[in-house]
């Protein structure tokens, strides 16, 4: 479903920042008591100087630099240099740790890892020092001590050289098909793939989501989510750059601090995930001023969006993306359809969904399939290993999602749940997140998560870890009740309850669902 796909040659970000006007406001960062504010002026500046700094440590083009920061005005900066000398941004989140830092610098071979000294309690330089001895591409960890941008001596670790050479930077400038980015994937059930996308897919994808959303370079984005991760990074970050906004940046989550991004800095659009769409919104003041939430990376329970909805006084639309394919479908904040925040959205303009049996048929309107996609916005490969990409994309040239889905007749996405979280109970497959939205509804729940646990009679019982709003007596009993209320049939009741107290989320706000399977597993083995 949907227009075929007709690549479109979109101004690359680096080209979009030359059309800015020097003075506007480009970045206010949070991360200190103090913010510190740079206009797009400084922001090229400060870049110029740091692509020197990059060509004179042996930077070339094509290779890939890694970098490990919170969300800064040095993340920007240091992103901006790479692309300007042709090099390809390799951004590693910050809670990674020896292992998997040491994994992601193997395999991507960088020759420079650049890291703050100290955030959120923890030391980066002697990470970096523990890891440098095992990997034979590293030449140079950069360290960034001042944080102050006018600091010319030490800024930037001094990698931000005074004069930089300007014919030289603007004489490594990318291409459409110079590769720009590569993120790691979670690796949540196998090896992290290393995903690489070229300047051209990543403005595509940015280019139509602005297009479809209305955004101008007079809205300012607000970017909790990771700059490591691909909402922070594209649909944050990137996003302000390619229409010249102003990005307001928060390093570790608060929600004082988000009040400060909305309402003191005026940010009136966010692409986040459903944590953060909670918390603000279940304030007992929630902060106003933001027009558009879109709500990505976990499913988002329909009562949160619609009561989210009113809290926050703004849009609230629902989307689906992944980092290999970027934003595929969003809801529309043009429309007062319940449908744009109780699902996952229509598909994007200049891109394809549809619905497939397994043999890879397209099903009729409202029934359930896997779910494919095809975009302009589409990696080139996994580094490495090419065979996997072939394995992922269809002889048509659709992504497979891994994502079991329904498309009506109206063309809206829902997202039922993922082909490996299906729960097979004596051959009965259940609905999984049509229950969880179910169980959103209670009053007492705060998060609820439905996994399989082992069977030996029908194969998988289902399980239900609950974490509630406020700590009281709570029974499986209460759970279905509340379900039989609902009309729910009892064959999908969940057979156990488990109370926690926080469910396990990736940073991006998706449920790991594998721990809670492994953790009922374990508890039963040990029963047993």
């Amino acid at each position: 479903m949907g227009k075929e796909c007709q690549p479109e040659k979109e101004p690359l970000f680096l080209d979009h920042l030359k059309k800015v006007d020097p003075g506007k406001a480009a970045i206010v960062d949070l991360s200190l008591s103090a913010p510190i504010e740079l206009n797009y002026g400084q922001l090229e500046n400060l870049a110029n100087r740091t692509a020197q700094g990059l060509i004179e440590k042996g930077i070339k083009p094509g290779e890939f630099v890694a970098y490990m920061m919170p969300n800064s005005w040095e993340f920007v900066v240091v992103t901006l240099a790479i692309w300007k000398i042709g090099a390809a941004a390799c951004p590693i989140l910050p809670t990674l740790r020896d292992r998997e830092v040491s994994f992601i610098m193997e395999k991507s071979r960088s020759k420079m890892l650049i890291v703050p000294k100290e955030f959120n309690h923890y030391q980066y330089k002697a990470m970096a020092d523990r890891i440098k001895l095992n990997l034979i591409d590293l030449e140079s960890i950069v360290v960034i001590k001042s944080r102050d941008p006018f600091d010319i001596e030490h800024c930037l670790g001094g990698l931000a050289q005074n004069e930089p050479d300007l014919e030289e930077v603007n004489g490594r400038s990318p291409t459409t098909l110079t590769d720009a980015q590569l993120l790691f994937t979670s690796g949540t059930t196998g090896e992290p793939k290393g995903v690489i996308h070229t300047h051209g897919t990543l403005s595509y994808a940015v280019h139509a989501h602005t297009k479809t959303l209305g955004l101008t370079g007079r809205d300012a984005i607000w970017v909790p989510s990771p700059l490591a991760h691909q909402t922070g990074f594209l649909y944050g970050m990137i996003v302000a750059l390619s229409l010249g906004a102003k990005q307001v940046l928060e390093a570790k989550w608060d929600v004082e601090t988000a009040r400060r991004a909305i309402e003191d800095y005026g940010s009136t659009f966010v692409q986040a995930a459903t944590p953060f769409l909670a918390d603000i919104s279940r304030e007992p003041n929630p902060p106003i001023g933001l027009k558009i939430f879109v709500a990505t990376g976990a499913s988002v329970p329909r009562r949160l969006a619609h009561d989210a909805t009113s809290a926050l006084g703004c849009k609230v639309v629902g989307g689906w993306g992944s980092t290999e394919t970027c934003l595929v479908s969003v809801g529309s904040p043009f429309s007062n359809d319940e449908k744009e925040w109780g699902t996952d959205g229509q598909v994007i303009e200049g891109m394809e969904m549809k619905i497939t049996d397994n043999e890879g048929n397209e099903v009729t309107p409202g029934r359930e399939g896997m779910y494919r996609v095809k975009t302009p916005a589409t990696f080139t490969t996994y580094l490495g290993h090419h065979d996997w990409y072939g394995d992922v994309i269809d002889e048509n040239g659709f992504f497979i999602t891994g994502d079991l889905a329904t498309i009506d007749k109206d063309g809206y996405l829902s997202i039922t749940g993922r082909v490996k979280d299906i729960i097979n109970r004596g051959g009965e497959k259940i609905p999984v997140v049509d229950i969880e939205n179910i169980l959103y509804m209670h009053e007492n729940i705060k998060d609820v998560a439905i996994v399989g646990m082992p069977d030996e009679r029908l194969g998988e019982r289902i399980c239900a870890y609950v974490s509630l709003k406020v700590p009281q007596a709570f029974s499986l009993e209460d759970l279905t009740s509340f379900l039989e209320s609902r009309n729910t049939a009892k064959i999908y009741w969940p057979e156990h309850l488990e109370l926690i107290d926080e469910l396990p989320r990736t940073v991006t706000g998706k449920v790991q669902k594998y721990i809670l399977r492994q953790m009922i597993a374990d508890k039963l083995q040990i029963k047993s």
